[in-house]
């Protein structure tokens, strides 16, 4: 059998990509191969972790992008156009998923749709429980909200992307205790350790989700 084939984007220093990384190599994750990983971040360490993998990986930014683009005067027209010219490059690849993995981008129906039309399913890693902290800083907010007695535990999950931030159906969802004296930052540190095993049980689901027959085609 063929090898599904996984597109990560990242934004940051790849730990959650080398859960997958690790993951693939080990056949803990099944017959897979991450076929790019795109970051939107130059100095990205998670672009060294791919390379030194041996996995192509491939730099889109906003900012360069709107340099490029002059013609785009407002925003929502320059995201949306960036948002695109992303579907396409990760659609040449004919990925069987994507997995976003510390994306600091929220992505737009311009890049979603011509995913959805090509059979592509996108996942997610949000450190936070569903329908809780949605969004940016959600450790930080969340161990805020231990701190005025508001909660006791937090969590990670592995959702579907769609277009609003972080409500996609979950495919894992793994609670953890917040432990009264602890340190944000160490709270922090036990979320990562939780995150590298939520994103590998997220892909493998994923995967496993998919249909018996799904050749990736290029549509715009």
């Amino acid at each position: 059998m063929e090898p599904k084939r996984i597109s990560v984007l990242i934004s940051g220093n790849g730990t959650n990509l080398q859960a997958i990384i690790d993951a693939v190599k080990d056949g803990e994750i099944k017959d897979a191969n991450i076929v790019r990983v795109i970051s939107n971040r130059v100095k990205a360490f998670g672009l060294e972790r791919a390379k030194e993998a041996g996995i192509p990986t491939l730099y889109h930014n906003l900012k360069k992008f709107g340099e490029q683009s002059p013609q785009y005067q407002d925003d929502l027209e320059l995201r949306e156009s960036y948002d695109k010219a992303l579907a396409e490059l990760v659609l040449q690849d004919q990925p069987h998923l994507v997995v976003c993995a510390g994306w600091m981008h929220i992505v737009s129906p311009a890049f979603l749709n011509p995913l959805e039309r090509a059979g592509i399913p996108a996942i997610n890693l949000h450190p936070a429980l569903p329908g809780a902290f949605n969004g940016i800083n959600a450790i930080e907010r969340a161990y805020q909200a231990f701190l005025e007695g508001s909660i006791s535990k937090t969590g990670v999950m592995i959702h579907y992307v769609i277009s609003e931030v972080d409500a996609g159906k979950p495919l894992v969802i793994e609670e953890l205790d917040i432990i009264k004296g602890e340190t944000c930052a160490q709270l922090e540190q036990r979320m990562h350790s939780l995150e590298w095993v939520a994103i590998v049980q997220g892909v493998q689901l994923a995967l496993s989700n998919l249909p018996s027959v799904n050749n990736p085609e290029i549509t715009n």
